[in-house]
């Protein structure tokens, strides 16, 4: 059966990343219609109302209404950012027993509204609970997709950026694997103003052989930049909206992009029935395809460990192979 059609989008969840993603779409003219739903009403309405305030500056015709599960029958998409939040000190794993509970209430609902449209998850840890919402809701895998490593991938070609000197557009890099702490950089078919990374750094560590190490704690930084803005502001979600923004974009525009969410693996790098980040191809169907990148050994084994500690994660919430 083909996906709803047209741009409404239902969020569910109005804390700081639902929001920041809402204000992404709002001025990007991503949508016609945002709903969105929280079970604090009060400040739900208080969301939509400032946020219709800023349409009338957007240059775009937007309705904002706070939203019912009854929305998500005719929506083109669902995005979740409900949950509980990752706290200082916590891992994205650690939350699992607590947003797999959530989520279940959700997606019952979701799907008794007939809701037949792209799902789009960001609860952490993305890669678990996309995998449940899969299972959860019964819409076929195309059609339900995490965020993935976008925002790392973000964040690592910002920093090579300012390693480099160069603007993070001529940055093409990806992270990928578990969104959290087994995530991986790949710089073997990385490449800088169509330089391949590898050339390039064997060239600076001539003059600099610290340059190695310095990409290494770059991307440890990369990887643990949540936790460091986490601890000194208590949450993220700036960065994590516009992700959301940009993959709702290469969805309802039918862009058919590669961006490295989180997607059921199906043989690729010999792997299934796991969701994990990798660069997928994204259209209006959802994904399209699974890139498989042709990794170093090294890399491999590091990806093929984080998978490992994912599928260890999703078969402890009973839902594996079901």
């Amino acid at each position: 059966m083909t996906v709803t059609q047209g741009n409404k989008i239902v969020l569910i969840g109005a804390g700081a990343v639902g929001i920041a993603y809402a204000y992404a779409i709002l001025n990007q003219g991503l949508t016609d219609h945002l709903a969105i739903i929280d079970i604090d009403e009060d400040m739900t309405w208080a969301q939509v109302e400032d946020l219709a305030h800023s349409v009338p500056f957007s240059g775009h015709n937007i309705q904002v209404t706070v939203g019912t599960y009854n929305d998500c029958r005719d929506a083109a998409m669902v995005v979740n950012c409900a949950g509980v939040a990752q706290r200082e000190g916590e891992t994205r794993l650690d939350l699992v027993a607590r947003n797999t509970e959530i989520l279940e209430s959700i997606n019952k609902k979701v799907m008794d509204a007939g809701f037949n449209g792209i799902y789009l998850v960001a609860t952490n840890p993305v890669d678990v609970l996309t995998y449940v919402t899969w299972k959860q809701t019964g819409l076929p895998s195309n059609q339900v997709i995490g965020s993935g490593t976008v925002l790392d991938t973000a964040r690592w070609r910002h920093n090579l950026s300012k390693m480099f000197d160069i603007a993070p557009s001529a940055v093409h890099a990806y992270v990928i694997g578990e969104h959290g702490d087994s995530e991986l950089p790949v710089l073997s078919s990385g490449s800088i103003a169509g330089v391949p990374i590898p050339r390039i750094v064997e060239k600076e560590a001539i003059a600099n052989p610290q340059v190695y190490e310095d990409i290494d704690e770059m991307f440890r930084a990369t990887r643990d930049a949540a936790y460091d803005i986490i601890r000194r502001k208590g949450n993220t979600s700036y960065g994590i909206g516009s992700a959301l923004a940009r993959i709702t974009r290469a969805i309802l525009r039918n862009e058919d992009v590669a961006l490295p969410v989180s997607a059921l693996l199906q043989g690729e790098y010999a792997r299934r029935d796991l969701y994990i980040g990798t660069p997928t191809i994204l259209n209006r169907g959802g994904v399209r395809n699974v890139v498989e990148l042709r990794l170093a050994e090294d890399e491999f084994e590091r990806f093929d460990a984080s998978a490992e500690t994912l599928r260890r994660v999703v078969e402890s919430t009973g839902l594996a192979g079901t």
